[in-house]
């Protein structure tokens, strides 16, 4: 499956957006959305998350169609990555130390960030390490 890349950078905008509100105001809820919207890309796929219905019906249309795509488990892998800090962050928040929940709120935004500005996915980055790694583990 093939994914707009614009709308990854559109979902990496707005989730840069919801986590710095987490982070500015140390609220769990605002993180356990982004969690949600998270879990979603991870589960239903990244075409079906939230931002990306959105970026469908709003942006697209306006925008014409993408001049490329790009396969979509990078970015479904970097949602589960996502998911994972943001689970970190919610124990933090919730349960303590809270300094737990900054700290994961905080790489996750910085991830988020780094994708939004500049189309650098961290998590998507993990992805295809791992494959290579996988690969390489079997011709040895």
């Amino acid at each position: 499956m093939q994914v707009d890349p614009r709308g990854q950078r559109f979902a990496a905008a707005l989730t840069t957006l919801v986590l710095a509100a987490a982070l500015a105001f140390a609220q769990p809820w605002i993180l356990g959305f982004q969690a949600a919207v998270f879990a979603i890309g991870l589960l239903a796929g990244v075409r079906n998350s939230p931002y990306a219905l959105l970026f469908s019906a709003v942006v697209r249309p306006r925008s014409g169609p993408p001049s490329a795509t790009e396969d979509a488990r990078p970015p479904r892998f970097a949602q589960g990555v996502g998911l994972a800090f943001a689970a970190v962050g919610l124990i933090g928040y919730l349960v303590g130390p809270d300094w737990l929940g900054a700290a994961a709120t905080a790489l996750a935004l910085t991830a988020a960030f780094l994708n939004a500005a500049f189309g650098f996915c961290a998590g998507c980055e993990m992805y295809l390490l791992g494959r290579r790694l996988t690969a390489a583990g079997k011709t040895a």
